[in-house]
């Protein structure tokens, strides 16, 4: 028995992306192309990889031994690709990143534009949700994460981009009708706006001065996960909201924001990026993130990270 390598890896690739009409948008082969490769190697194999109906794609018991190999042959060969890649002077291919919707709110557009002068051999592909996408599983190269610490995950290597400050804020019209506080504690007789995590939980707002901390759990009519709409919300008096500077810096300047309990500061926010970790870096990812890091840096003027 002879078996193809590249329709292991394609198997695989048609797992990983869920349907034929997927990979072979992923993968630029047709998707009849992609079928009959599938027969044929079902056929030397002398077992059905998958169940097919009109509405749904499984993997049979013995595909998902196969998978284990052919995901292996998969990895080999897209680690052969990233060493040539990364080995090239000039950066080319196709870059997947996934990044959190309100990096809308800095517009980037310059950068991009940049970007595409610069290297214009690569293609970019960006992902704007507030979903945590799967890197591996759907074959991203590299996605910018917002939080304070980032799980273990041994498939993933994360890199500090920058870290911000943050802090309290309100509109001069909410202060005028509802008053300033003068204490974390008076928060609760607030209107807030509450930031739902990506795991949709309502976080808490953790202040801390010196060696004094408060925690409490922000109350108000209208939650959500979008910072740029908190903030658009909040700059038309419709409460109190907890933002870092990048988001919070031109609003202030303009006078639709006001600091509250200046004297009191919110954890800093940390800007990772996130890359598959058994993947040698290609050329053009390392320029992406260089490039991103001095842009945001010269935008916001916080710390850099390693």
């Amino acid at each position: 028995m002879s078996l193809d390598a590249n329709d292991l890896i394609l198997f695989a690739r048609i797992i990983d992306a869920g349907s034929f009409s997927r990979a072979a948008e992923q993968t630029g082969l047709p998707k009849s192309t992609l079928s009959r490769r599938i027969t044929q190697l079902e056929a030397r194999l002398g077992e059905r990889l998958l169940t097919r109906s009109t509405r749904r794609l499984a993997i049979t018991e013995f595909g998902e031994r196969i998978l284990e190999h052919a995901r292996r042959l998969l990895e080999e060969t897209e680690a052969a690709t990233a060493m040539a890649l990364h080995r090239q002077g000039k950066p080319r291919g196709t870059l997947r990143v996934a990044m959190p919707p309100d990096f809308v709110e800095l517009d980037l557009t310059q950068f991009l534009l940049q970007f595409a002068a610069a290297y214009p051999e690569v293609s970019l592909e960006l992902d704007l949700s507030p979903r945590r996408v799967d890197l591996l599983a759907e074959r991203f190269d590299l996605a910018i994460r917002a939080a304070a610490q980032l799980p273990d995950d041994a498939t993933l290597v994360a890199r500090q981009l920058f870290r911000q400050s943050a802090q309290l804020y309100a509109s001069p019209a909410y202060l005028a009708r509802y008053g300033t506080p003068a204490a974390p504690a008076e928060l609760l007789q607030h209107v807030c706006l509450r930031l739902i995590s990506g795991n949709g939980e309502t976080l808490p707002w953790k202040l801390t001065r010196g060696n004094e901390t408060w925690e409490g759990l922000p109350s108000g009519p209208l939650a959500a996960n979008s910072l740029g709409l908190q903030r658009n919300l909040a700059a038309h008096g419709m409460g109190i909201v907890a933002l870092s500077e990048i988001f919070a810096r031109e609003w202030v300047a303009k006078g639709l924001l006001l600091p509250v309990l200046p004297d009191w500061q919110l954890p800093a926010v940390t800007i990772w990026c996130v890359t598959p970790g058994r993947r040698l870096q290609p050329a053009r990812t390392t320029v992406f993130i260089d490039m991103l890091r001095k842009v945001l840096m010269e935008k916001t003027g916080g710390v850099a990270g390693g």
